[in-house]
Parts: structure tokens; C-alpha cells; sequence
């Protein structure tokens, strides 16, 4: 689910598209993420990284989809290498 590298995290979503707004959920061992915008042409990826980016404070260039392009599983890279962001990550996501 989480693995720190050292290129920076790598965490495994669910997404969910057409949502009415945009949340992270934790389930057990599952991180959901609820976007509002359609999966077509990419969109709801885009918005997935805009999402994450916003939240976080990351920017969009540091967050980077290694699999799951057209598939609501999603792993993500988040290239970072700062602590505070870091254990901000950690804490949300563990």
C-alpha cells in the first residue's frame, strides 16, 4: 500500500470517478479516492494528481502515475524527499 523509496513514496489508491466532491477515504487497508470528474480522455487522472497536489502541498510534476492509467487502481509515485511531507503522507495514508 505505502512503500518508501528513494525516489520518493509510492502509495496504491482506489479511484472513484463522478463522485460528488473530491476526498481521500481510508477503508482497512484500502486508501479510496473520490474525484468528480469523468474518467474520459484522462480527465480523472489529471484531476487525481491536481487533488493530491493541492492537499499536500506537492507540486503536480512531483506526483507521477507509475500504473494503473485506465484502471481505478492507481499506484502513484510522490517525488519528494522532504520530511515534514513525508511523515504528512505517512500519517494520512497509514
Amino acid at each position: 500500500m505505502i512503500k518508501q523509496t528513494e525516489n520518493g513514496i509510492i502509495v496504491t489508491f482506489k479511484i472513484s470517478p463522478n463522485a460528488k466532491k473530491n476526498e481521500i477515504i481510508k477503508e482497512n487497508d484500502i486508501i479510496k479516492i473520490k474525484i468528480a470528474a469523468q474518467p474520459v480522455d484522462g480527465k480523472a487522472n489529471k484531476a487525481v494528481v491536481e487533488f493530491l497536489s493541492k492537499t499536500f502541498k506537492i507540486p503536480k510534476t512531483s506526483i507521477e502515475i507509475l500504473k494503473g492509467e485506465t484502471s481505478k487502481d492507481k499506484t502513484i509515485l510522490f517525488k519528494i524527499s522532504d520530511e515534514e511531507k513525508i511523515s504528512l503522507l505517512n500519517k494520512t495514508f497509514n
